[in-house]
């Protein structure tokens, strides 16, 4: 059906009515605020409050990122995020070749495994913070009282907080795992078993491989939610001992920048840019490198 130019002006003009509110909010909400962190990186925060921000250009962004802090805030969001992801990933494909398998009630079991993507962050800090209490917490039940607590150790409050990250992403990555595998063609499969190949072979050569696209999606959706975790290190640990305990990631010392003690918006902005720089570059290496390894199907 050929359209008269009269019909396609028609058509795009109905077509804009329906865009222009989702893009109004995405303008106001999402695209404004991220081309405003360019310009309040551009202007040094008055020492007193009431006075002019001044104009200092780039200068900002290496006195920031070249800080004592900054880097210790790094250091602890890489490690926080190889903490969590290859974690979650693993254990998520471990419960879902788990839970693939046809017995009955199983169905119960992929509800108990996938419970946790809608854990609240507050309810899993909750959790959390009450097993790993030096009173009445898991540990002392079990006869072991770290001191200092998990929750005030500068070495294991860290991995304590990846622990909770890694328990909420476990619900998402176990879905998706799942949903990979159920996708897979039985025929491939039950081929490698009338060729011989045992359990484990035909998981790493044959399962593995087909499995590689939810895998890649699983690792890219990983690495942003780590990278993006805030919430059980302002619970569990709050403003005042994040620093201490090296679990200021990059986001946390964002807000603080905000709401700490001296508000420095021009330095949020400059961790902020900073923050979207680097999870961009790891979805890139990502999407350049790792999926070279991605076996789509029909290639």
């Amino acid at each position: 059906m050929i359209l008269t130019p009269k019909a396609r002006r028609k058509n795009w003009g109905l077509a804009a009515l329906f865009l222009f509110p989702s893009l109004f909010i995405f303008g106001v909400f999402t695209f404004y605020p991220f081309f405003e962190n360019f310009r309040l990186a551009m202007f040094q925060t008055p020492p007193y409050p009431g006075l002019p921000s001044k104009y200092i250009g780039f200068s900002q962004y290496a006195s920031i990122l070249s800080s004592s802090e900054f880097m210790q805030s790094l250091l602890s969001t890489l490690f926080f995020v190889l903490l969590v992801v290859p974690t979650g990933l693993l254990l998520g494909l471990a419960l879902a070749v788990a839970a693939h398998k046809a017995l009955r009630g199983m169905a119960i079991f992929r509800v108990i495994f996938s419970s946790t993507v809608v854990t609240s962050v507050a309810v899993g800090a909750l959790i959390f913070g009450t097993l790993m209490n030096p009173i009445v917490g898991f540990l002392p039940w079990l006869g072991i009282n770290p001191n200092p607590p998990l929750l005030q150790s500068p070495t294991w409050a860290l991995p304590s907080i990846a622990a909770m990250a890694i328990w909420q992403f476990l619900g998402l990555s176990f879905i998706v795992m799942l949903a990979g595998l159920q996708s897979l063609p039985d025929d491939v499969l039950e081929a490698s078993r009338v060729d011989g190949a045992g359990a484990w072979t035909t998981f790493w050569r044959v399962t593995v491989p087909m499995l590689s696209p939810t895998i890649f999606f699983g690792l890219v959706v990983g690495t942003i939610y780590a990278f993006q975790t805030f919430g059980q290190i302002d619970i569990l640990i709050g403003s005042q001992n994040a620093s201490q305990l090296h679990v200021n990631v990059l986001l946390y010392y964002i807000y603080q920048s905000i709401q700490g003690t001296n508000p420095d918006p021009g330095q949020a902005a400059v961790l902020s840019i900073v923050l979207f720089v680097i999870i961009l570059i790891f979805t890139l290496l990502q999407l350049r490198f790792v999926e070279r390894r991605v076996h789509y199907a029909g290639k």
